[in-house]
């Protein structure tokens, strides 16, 4: 919908300070005139402050130029007026673009942008997010068909080696309130599995199962038997060497410190074992966990598990049972993954995140992140790096 009107753009240019905005606002109340859109931004102490008004009626122009640059003067800053006449469009189709790198060229910046404004759509706005240990900046962007959009970014941000996520604007990512995560090369940074196997001298020959089951070559509930079957006779005293050698991914506590803090429960889901996932959970306070269990027999690994599979349909069963639990729609929840086995849990939640993932995992998921600092995932919520350190200071 559009309606006639006479429009009024008024952009300042300066040194930033206190009261700029304030004082800018006070002067444009003298006149008659609404309040259409701001966009403010300050980039290394210098202010660039622009007002779009409208009018229904026949505005002093005079007045209002004469009244602004005065203020202008006064302020030491510069100032620019626009006007126009006639129809005064209207946003739509607000999406939300997040263009992680690591380094974040010039050159990709300009390819991101040059799809956007080959799509038709605008660029409303640009934020950095972050600018350690990854450059992360969110461009909004309006008049854009999102899955048009999201298509012609993510061939692209393959080309310049970026991540990038397209999300539709407005309240989406902040109503997200569950997360769930895969647990092995996505919240730690090993394959449990392996460190048991180098102890029970089966390394190899786990390496190839494991390998075939992530890319989705072979059954995962018949692979993780098969592995599990090679166990058989390991002292269950290992299983404690290895909970001790298990470490988490860069930016895991600050992930779920901060989300906690924003109020999301949090959980992990895992084709691994229980004997570590229910530790590690009770280590980071996690809300829900939900594992494997090896079958124990005289101190011994028997070989084989105990209760139901956790394979890739359990782990969407899992961030079903987990959104149940704590009273939150699919839509609201994150699911975060690498492997084949992640991907009905991806597909199922609100959005899904395929972190340092096999290419299938990627194709299918909302957004990709291929930087080994788990935190990122925030910036796709949304949440900038001043944020975090903010509460408390980050705890990777």
């Amino acid at each position: 919908m559009t309606t006639e009107r006479t429009t009024v753009l008024v952009t300042l240019t300066g040194r930033d300070r206190p009261g700029v905005t304030s004082r800018l606002f006070a002067d444009l109340a003298g006149h008659e005139l609404t309040v259409e859109d701001i966009e403010q931004v300050v980039i290394r102490g210098r202010l660039v402050l622009g007002v779009l008004l409208a009018s229904e009626g026949d505005p002093d122009l005079t007045r209002i130029h004469r009244s602004v640059r005065a203020l202008a003067a006064d302020l030491d800053m510069d100032a620019e007026i626009t006007t126009g006449w006639g129809e005064l469009p209207r946003r739509r189709g607000r999406l939300h673009v997040t263009v992680v790198g690591s380094p974040l060229l010039p050159s990709a910046v300009a390819a991101i942008a040059g799809r956007i404004a080959a799509s038709g759509a605008n660029i409303d706005r640009i934020d950095r997010l972050a600018d350690r240990p990854v450059t992360c900046i969110e461009l909004d962007v309006s008049g854009a068909d999102p899955d048009a959009l999201r298509a012609a970014l993510t061939s692209e941000a393959v080309r310049q080696r970026v991540d990038v996520a397209v999300q539709r604007g407005g309240l989406h990512r902040r109503a997200m309130r569950l997360i769930v995560m895969d647990v092995d090369s996505t919240l730690v940074s090993v394959e449990v599995i392996d460190l048991l196997a180098a102890r029970a001298g089966c390394a190899e020959q786990v390496a190839k199962i494991t390998a075939s089951a992530m890319r989705g070559d072979v059954d995962f509930a018949t692979a993780l038997r098969e592995r599990v079957a090679l166990l058989a006779g390991l002292d269950a005293s290992v299983l404690d060497e290895v909970r001790r050698e298990v470490t988490l991914a860069p930016g895991a506590r600050t992930l779920i410190k901060t989300l906690r803090h924003l109020g999301f429960r949090c959980g992990i889901v895992s084709g691994g074992f229980s004997q570590l996932t229910n530790a590690l959970a009770a280590d980071l306070g996690l809300d829900y966990a939900a594992a494997n269990t090896l079958e124990i027999a005289g101190g011994k690994l028997t070989g084989h598990l105990t209760g139901p599979v956790i394979d890739r349909a359990g782990k969407a069963a899992a961030l079903r049972q987990f959104a149940a639990e704590a009273g939150v729609p699919l839509s609201q929840t994150v699911a975060v993954g690498d492997g084949a086995n992640d991907l009905d849990m991806i597909t199922t939640a609100g959005m899904g995140i395929a972190f340092n993932a096999k290419q299938a995992v990627r194709d299918a998921a909302d957004a990709s992140v291929s930087v080994p600092y788990l935190d990122t995932v925030l910036y796709l919520l949304g949440v900038s790096r001043d944020e975090v350190e903010a509460d408390d200071g980050p705890v990777r």
